[in-house]
């Protein structure tokens, strides 16, 4: 994945918000999307709300390992700049 150059100045500021501002969305997506498939699993099943939480379990770990990942990668890159 190519990365564009960060703009300096006053702007650079708001290249960094938008950057962690998507990786917060990242994350909520991806616990958002597995809970809901925990609960429609849940529903299809007739059982107790087990997927459900397996799901936004599931999800929220999953979603923090994306997180990390992207977020060491870009440091490291930053490191070697």
């Amino acid at each position: 994945m190519a990365t564009e150059p960060e703009p300096s100045g006053p702007d650079k500021g708001m290249a960094q918000g938008q950057k962690y501002f998507t990786v917060g969305l990242r994350f909520a997506g991806g616990v958002v999307a597995f809970t809901l498939g925990g609960y429609a699993l849940d529903r299809w099943l007739k059982t107790i709300p087990l997927f459900t939480i397996v799901g936004t379990v599931g999800g929220a770990v999953l979603s923090f390992i994306s997180v990390y990942r992207q977020l060491i990668l870009e440091s490291r890159e930053d490191d070697k700049t």
